[in-house]
């Protein structure tokens, strides 16, 4: 029998590397968001209604915040669009919900904010793509009419470059330049030198015209795992601004999470990106708050934030007799996510917990002792009874046909009694 040692020094625990930006400020009323800095990731979604018809966005905003966007896009890309943010945003406040709306403006936005002052202050934040704000000479003075509207406002601006709409000036200029180095880099990482340089430049020019920068944030989105790596690498090297981390179009169900959370969790975890946004496609009937949903997952299972309770459950196998574990397991998820809006108020620290459930004896009880409530449910051969451990120990078994129901109402009076004095 081998004898079992200690190495001579313990091993590392992961976690992710401290970030270093600066921190924006995200304001609508007493609502301050902080992005960057030591404040957390935070998370943001985009709205897919038309903007003109003020009270269908103003519910899906309400949705996605209640699902945990901290931020919310809204397109404004046309004068009816503009004149109904006002709108939008008093519909919000009417519900007591103040969540901060950011206006996505792409070639007309100098236009909008100027011939709009009411929706440049129902605003708390401007995404301004650099790479469409015009050409040649009206490219800077229109920019800069949107960064004097924001200084103005003391408004937080994105300036959010994209590979699908690159500035064809800079591009053009860096091709020229590469062509005569002696060794000429792929054209690929030329892309990347684009993308980074009309950022930065513009946060300069943004800085000079007379914008707090603190209130810049930075993104530089591209729809490939590895250059979003690569280019927000530099992009962290180069500058201290926020960052916005987004995979742009990621694509649907499987596939764009998957991308957006391989690309977004190597950076995370180097210590670069401050706000996330996770781009997907909705699937026929599926949720925009499905987007919210792996964002906040993503923060919470690099540990980075904790949003609601987590449920472990075993995938099953030969050993389980049905699908009962499967099925308590996501009516325990949905039921978890669903009170959450009114749990986060009433028992604070409630995001912490953590449930267990469990198809057979082989890791059941084990899993549910690490649990703070955990349940294992019987398996194939096994005695029809599902013990449920609370806080580590053995405190009933439940029998029947109404174990699901059972169990919900456990995990109801375990969250009363825990997390109840918490407002006490």
């Amino acid at each position: 029998m081998s004898d079992h040692t200690f190495q001579a020094s313990p091993i590392a625990i992961a976690s992710p590397l401290p970030r270093k930006s600066r921190q924006a400020r995200v304001v609508w009323r007493n609502n301050i968001v902080t992005v960057g800095g030591d404040a957390p990731v935070r998370v943001q979604s985009m709205t897919n209604t038309d903007t003109v018809d003020a009270v269908e966005t103003a519910i899906q905003v309400r949705q996605l915040a209640q699902a945990g966007s901290e931020m919310v896009r809204i397109t404004v890309n046309t004068p009816e669009a503009a004149a109904a943010v006002p709108y939008i945003r008093e519909q919000l406040d009417r519900m007591g919900e103040y969540v901060p709306l950011v206006g996505d403006f792409h070639y007309n936005g100098h236009r909008l904010l100027t011939d709009y002052p009411a929706c440049a202050e129902a605003l708390s934040k401007y995404r301004i793509n650099p790479g469409n704000v015009g050409k040649g000479d009206k490219k800077d003075k229109q920019f800069g009419q949107m960064i004097e509207i924001a200084a103005k406002y003391d408004k937080a601006v994105r300036i959010g470059v994209n590979w699908g709409s690159l500035d064809q000036e800079i591009m053009a200029e860096l091709m020229d330049a590469n062509s005569k180095r002696a060794q000429p880099w792929e054209t690929r990482q030329v892309m990347y030198e684009a993308l980074i340089t009309s950022a930065i430049s513009s946060a300069e020019l943004a800085k000079n015209i007379g914008l707090n920068p603190d209130n810049i944030i930075l993104s530089c989105k591209v729809s490939g795992v590895q250059d979003l790596i690569s280019v927000y690498r530099e992009l962290a090297r180069r500058c201290d601004y926020a960052l916005h981390l987004g995979l742009t179009e990621a694509g649907m169900g499987t596939k764009g999470t998957v991308a957006s959370t391989a690309a977004l969790s190597v950076l995370l975890q180097e210590g670069i990106g401050d706000t996330i946004r996770v781009s997907l496609t909705p699937q026929p009937g599926e949720a925009r708050t499905q987007e919210v949903v792996v964002a906040s997952e993503i923060l919470q299972s690099l540990g980075l934030r904790v949003f609601v309770p987590s449920v472990t459950a075993c995938p099953g196998c030969g050993r389980t007799t049905s699908t009962t574990f499967q099925e308590l397991a996501k009516q325990i998820d949905d039921y978890l996510r669903g009170q959450m809006p009114v749990w986060r108020m009433k028992y604070p620290g409630v995001e912490a917990m953590k449930v267990a459930v469990m198809g057979c004896i082989v890791n059941g009880p084990g899993e549910s002792k690490h649990a703070d409530i955990g349940i294992s449910l019987p398996g194939n051969g096994e005695a029809p009874a599902a013990p449920v451990f609370i806080d580590g120990e053995k405190a009933m078994t439940l029998r029947g046909e109404g174990i699901a129901t059972e169990f919900q109402q456990i995990v109801e009076s375990y969250v009363q009694r825990r997390w109840g004095g918490a407002q006490a």
